[in-house]
């Protein structure tokens, strides 16, 4: 008897990437509607350009549709959303490096006032205790710059240019959140 087929419903994002991977045009469909709303939204916390960010939406699932082979996944202690995420930061990094080249910088996003945003949220559900505290208790610019590095493996350049700022003024941010976070972990 053959194996029952598992419906696209049912499986993890990293099951969606490796049928992507065979040409699956299903499983990536699957793997757009779930994760296309998600992305959007952080790519506009970091991009008010709507334009940017339609592009940057195109340029990552378009790359994610020829790529999906080269996911290694939890092998190397990834996982399919954060994957996709370093496809879309690089791609913003880049659409930043082109305006700049072209124009003016890029329209920051709008801080939120009362909402606390879906990535804190989420960085507080993951990162609990001493370490989630002393992270929500850093100011809103060193928690910005400590985000893009650590979480979002950016580099000092890539960061420079997706904050807006100077690469100088991103390493001193870091070096203070740093040492805010020993500070407060001892």
């Amino acid at each position: 008897m053959r194996p029952r087929r598992r419906k696209l419903s049912e499986l993890d994002e990293e099951q969606l990437l490796r049928r992507v991977a065979t040409d699956d045009r299903g499983a990536f469909d699957e793997l757009y509607r779930r994760t296309s709303p998600w992305l959007a939204v952080r790519l506009r916390r970091r991009c008010a350009d709507e334009q940017i960010v339609a592009e940057v939406m195109q340029e990552t699932y378009l790359a994610v549709w020829r790529a999906a082979g080269a996911f290694a996944g939890s092998a190397v202690g990834g996982s399919g959303v954060g994957w996709l995420w370093t496809i879309a930061a690089h791609r913003l990094v880049d659409a930043f490096r082109r305006r700049a080249h072209h124009a003016e910088p890029p329209v920051a996003a709008a801080e939120r006032g009362t909402a606390p945003a879906a990535e804190d949220e989420a960085l507080a559900g993951t990162v609990g205790g001493d370490v989630g505290d002393a992270l929500r208790t850093l100011a809103p610019e060193l928690r910005l710059v400590l985000r893009a590095l650590v979480l979002d493996g950016l580099s000092v350049r890539e960061t420079a240019v997706l904050l807006d700022m100077p690469e100088g003024t991103v390493k001193t941010r870091a070096r203070r959140a740093r040492i805010a976070m020993r500070k407060a972990l001892t």
